[in-house]
């Protein structure tokens, strides 16, 4: 894969870019649930943020995270950029499949709304809300500063 080390920046920004929308996606949509939650079922209200959901996840959110993995995988492949002995990566790696677990979670959630079968109150989804920043924080910082 040797490759991909003459395109390794290239590569990184777009990792970074993807990531970013990703993560942009990732911090609203849980938001839109909290007022989707409070909604009236079948309300003009309910039915606007039904479709502001599916187009966040379908056009932001999805592509986003599957850019991400892509090009996520393919640093990885590229020689000298990962190596594994080291903690952080580790760390990263599980932190960032906790993300794709979360987008998998919110995914479903979507389709609960969707078929007006939400159970779950505003409080969870604002407590749910919180999560992709502390699992951001974690990436970020195994990546920059690389503590063990």
């Amino acid at each position: 894969m040797s490759f991909l080390a003459s395109w390794r920046e290239w590569i990184t920004a777009l990792h970074v870019i993807s990531v970013i929308a990703w993560m942009a996606g990732m911090f609203y949509l849980p938001r839109l649930f909290v007022y989707h939650a409070d909604a009236t079922e079948g309300s003009p209200q309910s039915e606007t943020f039904k479709v502001m959901e599916r187009r966040l996840l379908r056009g932001i959110i999805n592509p986003a995270m599957i850019a991400t993995w892509l090009f996520g995988l393919m640093l990885v492949l590229t020689p000298g950029v990962i190596d594994w002995s080291e903690g952080w990566a580790w760390v990263k790696a599980a932190s960032v499949l906790a993300m794709s677990g979360l987008h998998g979670f919110l995914s479903r959630c979507r389709k609960d709304f969707a078929a007006d079968s939400n159970a779950r109150p505003a409080k969870f989804y604002r407590a749910i809300n919180e999560v992709p920043t502390g699992l951001v924080i974690i990436i970020v910082s195994m990546v920059i500063v690389k503590p063990f």
